[in-house]
């Protein structure tokens, strides 16, 4: 095989990794409150949340992988060294904050890694594509916001719909239906989380010569499923490998949860991953996931809420996109100072 083609295994061998390392960095926002409040010992848990990561390769579409693949970055600044920085740049951001413990987004390192990586090669800004940015810059709020108001709004509603019924029985019941928004937010966790590395899997073959500028405009061609098949496959590995110290800080540090704060929490998570999958809105998980167990810890009161993790989660998140920027720009000058063609 030519060098090239060996370049084009290691990308793809590498951005399977990188949606690994999601799994693994993002189990907990699958798991944290099912685990938390004890419905799931961690190790079911983790089983249950992995297999829902996969089949979300049959249901919620390919728009986010899209808007990743073509609609973040030009193309024409695009080849294997981009792609390979981009994916190191997200990987040692990701590795970086599951040691601190902390529930950064995997999906912002990814884009931030992306970006930072065809600026060094082009020199310039202009190679973002400003469309494809303004929908995910926006919803860097807006995911956290949505998660917050819908999950404060459940419990509230949930709350009052059951004022009269025994806390004992009202515990049971939502023991049960944890499982169902535990399966439905691991469902909207795979569709939006996997599909980023799909994109960039595509890019990858793209500029590797595998796949052509039609197939890449429309539905991947005979690599459609083989794209999407490993990149599920490898995020719903990486979930049941799990991430336990993210899963510490979402499931206890924050606020305490009950069954039924737990099922609100996430159920406003997949309702806002749905929508936003379907919409090709690449949002994080982990903030969408942050911002519903806030809402539902404040309806007991503000002080439920521990603000200081809060806030130092914050600062993560703010810190990702030129963090994981700045690492794969050093990363690409890197390869370019020992292979200039690059």
């Amino acid at each position: 095989m030519t060098p090239e083609q060996w370049l084009l295994i290691l990308t793809v061998a590498v951005a399977l990794g990188f949606d690994f390392i999601n799994g693994f960095h993002d189990a907990a926002n699958s798991i944290a409150t099912v685990v938390s409040t004890r419905v799931l010992s961690p190790r079911i848990a983790v089983l249950w949340a992995a297999f829902f990561n996969f089949v979300a390769a049959f249901v919620l579409g390919t728009a986010v992988a899209k808007t990743i693949g073509k609609g973040m970055v030009d193309l024409h600044y695009v080849n294997q060294y981009v792609v390979l920085s981009g994916l190191i740049g997200a990987i040692v951001w990701d590795l970086l904050t599951w040691w601190w413990g902390l529930p950064t987004s995997s999906s912002h390192a990814l884009i931030g890694g992306y970006a930072g990586a065809a600026i060094a090669k082009a020199w310039t800004l202009g190679v973002i594509i400003p469309a494809g940015w303004y929908k995910t810059l926006i919803f860097i709020i807006l995911a956290p916001l949505m998660g917050l108001v819908i999950g404060l709004g459940m419990m509230v509603a949930v709350s009052w719909i059951f004022r009269n019924k025994a806390p004992r029985t009202v515990d049971n019941w939502f023991r049960r239906l944890q499982l169902l928004s535990a399966a439905a937010y691991s469902l909207g966790h795979g569709g939006n989380d996997a599909q980023k590395t799909m994109g960039i899997i595509a890019g990858a073959l793209f500029t590797g010569g595998i796949l052509t500028r039609e197939q890449m405009q429309a539905e991947w061609g005979p690599y459609k499923w083989p794209i999407i098949l490993s990149a599920h496959l490898a995020i719903a590995l990486g979930t049941y490998f799990g991430g336990w110290r993210i899963v510490h800080t979402m499931g206890s540090k924050i606020t305490k949860l009950k069954p039924v704060g737990g099922f609100c929490a996430e159920t406003a998570g997949a309702i806002t991953l749905f929508g936003t999958a379907l919409a090709g809105i690449p949002v994080s998980t982990t903030h969408t996931i942050t911002g519903a167990i806030i809402g539902v810890g404040a309806t007991h009161r503000l002080s439920a809420v521990r603000w200081g993790v809060a806030q130092r989660i914050v600062w993560a998140w703010l810190l990702t996109i030129p963090a994981s920027a700045g690492v794969a720009a050093l990363t690409f000058w890197l390869i370019r100072f020992l292979h200039p063609a690059a």
